[in-house]
């Protein structure tokens, strides 16, 4: 069987919100007035110190769904494709980058999971050059547009029945497999995997991770993609030897992770000895 691993997306591969690394753009094109970013921008302070509960994740998810009533999709995917180098090659985590390519070089599947719509997720999966991205969908009508209500929200329990569909299809063996996350929300799929790891936890995240010796760890340092594409270059010779290494060495690698007290966070150490 094949191992997978999953990572969220807001705050674990990438510094900020997806929704919010895009707004000044979607101010740009006439799309949100200046008083919405304004508050997009105070409900990340609200998630960044009080965590995301579900009742937080409903009432966001409601708003944004309130706020794209009658947006064209096509146009916000085009927008999204042309402004991925300028809006989020800035924000993604080194860290991120070092572990995406470690679970690839070892032969895992690797997946983004976001409750951010499937119009931004699925960019950003290509972009990476991930396997596969799991996101939500929101309802459209007959002429593209967006009806503010939701077709399917992947977030919760239904991260983990995609999750568990992915397994279905590709053979993953999710008692091997790894996820990733920074929020008490995405409790569910970090349990489903046998190697979870809590990054740049909430509150209520940390707790359990402290509780239950999770590993934790800080994501800190933005890197931009572009400044390592030279990794994906490597011959198919290059990498399959690289591959071996990685299979060797990645027991040893979270074993000695293991033997770390997780009472409190940890600084990132790459696997790839960067």
């Amino acid at each position: 069987m094949t191992q997978a691993a999953f990572f969220d997306l807001d705050k674990t591969v990438i510094a900020k919100a997806a929704m919010l690394a895009f707004g000044p753009r979607l101010r740009q094109e006439g799309l949100l007035s200046r008083w919405l970013v304004a508050r997009a921008l105070w409900g990340q302070v609200v998630f960044r110190y009080l965590g995301a509960d579900d009742a937080r994740m409903e009432k966001m998810r409601k708003a944004g769904l309130k706020v794209a009533a009658g947006w064209d999709r096509d146009r916000i995917a085009t927008l999204v494709a042309s402004a991925i180098t300028e809006v989020i090659d800035p924000i993604v985590y080194r860290e991120a980058l070092d572990l995406i390519e470690f679970h690839e070089l070892a032969g895992r599947r690797v997946y983004l999971v976001s409750a951010s719509p499937v119009e931004i997720v699925q960019p950003l999966a290509d972009y990476l050059g991930v396997h596969g991205a799991i996101a939500s969908r929101a309802q459209v009508n007959d002429q593209g547009r967006y009806t503010g209500e939701i077709e399917y929200f992947a977030a919760g329990p239904n991260k983990v029945a995609a999750i568990e569909a992915e397994a279905e299809q590709h053979n993953l063996d999710l008692d091997a497999s790894y996820a990733y996350s920074d929020s008490i929300t995405d409790l569910p799929m970090l349990e489903r995997v046998g190697h979870p790891t809590a990054v740049n936890p909430d509150k209520a995240l940390l707790k359990v991770a402290i509780e239950r010796n999770w590993e934790i760890q800080v994501f800190e340092q933005p890197e931009p993609l572009s400044e390592r594409r030279n990794f994906r270059a490597a011959t198919p010779a290059t990498l399959g030897l690289a591959a071996t290494l990685a299979s060797i060495g990645a027991a040893l690698w979270w074993r000695s992770r293991r033997l770390l007290r997780p009472v409190k966070t940890s600084r990132w150490r790459s696997p790839l000895g960067r």
